[in-house]
C-alpha cells in the first residue's frame, strides 16, 4: 500500500510544472487575466478533440481559488460541452508569475503556464503545460488580426513548440 502511495504522489508531482527551457511571464496580474479567453490555435490533445470552437472563462471563486469553466462545440456529436474546474498559483507564495494548475477532476491538478503574453491590454497569451506537447494561442477577442497571429506562431517556434502541428480553430459557431 505504501508502495502505492509513493507512486501515486510522484504521478501527480509530474503533472505540474513548467517545462525544461521555458519561464513563465512575470509581473503577472491575474486580476487583468480573468476573463473569457478563445482558442485561436492548439496543439490537438485528447480531452479537446473535435470541440471548435473553445471557450475558456475564468472568475474568482468564493474561496480565492480560480473557478474555470470550459466550453467547446463537439463537431462530431453537434452538442455544447462545458466542464468546470479550478485554478491555483502553482506556487501560494508567488502570484506574480503566470504558473498556475488546473484541477477539472479532484486533486488532479495539470500545468497551466502563461509564456508570453500581451501585457498592454492582456489581449493574447500563449500558454502551455507541463510540457510542449500542450500549447494554445488564445485571445480575449474572438477575431485575431492575421499579422498577429503570425508573429505570435513564429513566437511559438523560438519557444520550442512544433507549429507545423498547429490546429488553428474556429471561433465562431
Amino acid at each position: 500500500m505504501k508502495k502505492l502511495i509513493v507512486l501515486l504522489f510522484v504521478f501527480l508531482a509530474g503533472c505540474t510544472g513548467v517545462p525544461q527551457g521555458l519561464t513563465v511571464v512575470e509581473d503577472f496580474s491575474l486580476e487583468r487575466y480573468l476573463g473569457s479567453w478563445y482558442e485561436i490555435a492548439r496543439l490537438d490533445n485528447r480531452f479537446e478533440k473535435e470541440l471548435e470552437p473553445v471557450v475558456a472563462t475564468y472568475s474568482f471563486a468564493p474561496d480565492g481559488s480560480v473557478k474555470v469553466v470550459n466550453r467547446g462545440f463537439d463537431t462530431k456529436k453537434q452538442e455544447w460541452k462545458t466542464i468546470e474546474g479550478r485554478g491555483l498559483f502553482l506556487d501560494d507564495k508567488v502570484t506574480t508569475k503566470g504558473a498556475l494548475k488546473v484541477s477539472f477532476f479532484g486533486p488532479f491538478y495539470a500545468s497551466y503556464n502563461v509564456v508570453a503574453l500581451d501585457k498592454t491590454g492582456y489581449n493574447w497569451a500563449l500558454v502551455c503545460g507541463r510540457d510542449k506537447s500542450y500549447f494554445w494561442i488564445l485571445s480575449k477577442n474572438p477575431d485575431m488580426d492575421p499579422a498577429l497571429l503570425k508573429e505570435l506562431v513564429a513566437k511559438a517556434a523560438t519557444l520550442g513548440f512544433d507549429t507545423a502541428k498547429l490546429r488553428y480553430v474556429s471561433t465562431h459557431r
